[in-house]
């Protein structure tokens, strides 16, 4: 099992359920707001008067068999509006119940 962090601005949200859901990846926890800013290019997202907009997080936990196609669908979302910025961190998970 693969632990997918999703980051992306409020304005994605639409089209990263959409991609998770045509994976059948069901269960997740959305993060509504969060600040940030990205690493090389794109605007902050402070939900200030001076940077307005806010991000949104996605983790979900998934097979390893879907990680890949997940990703591809992601960088689909993000190719189509690069100033707006998904980003997303896979990472193993040990153990869950």
């Amino acid at each position: 099992m693969k632990g997918v962090f999703i980051a992306f601005d409020q304005a994605q949200k639409d089209a990263i359920i959409e991609a998770l859901d045509h994976l059948n990846c069901r269960g997740f926890s959305l993060f509504e707001q969060m600040q940030g800013r990205g690493s090389k290019t794109g605007d902050p997202h402070y939900g200030t008067h001076a940077w307005a907009s806010m991000n949104s997080g996605i983790i979900t936990i998934v097979e390893d068999n879907i990680v890949d196609s997940l990703l591809a669908s992601l960088k689909k979302i993000d190719e189509n509006a690069p100033m707006l910025g998904v980003r997303a961190f896979v990472w193993n998970i040990e153990k869950c119940y």
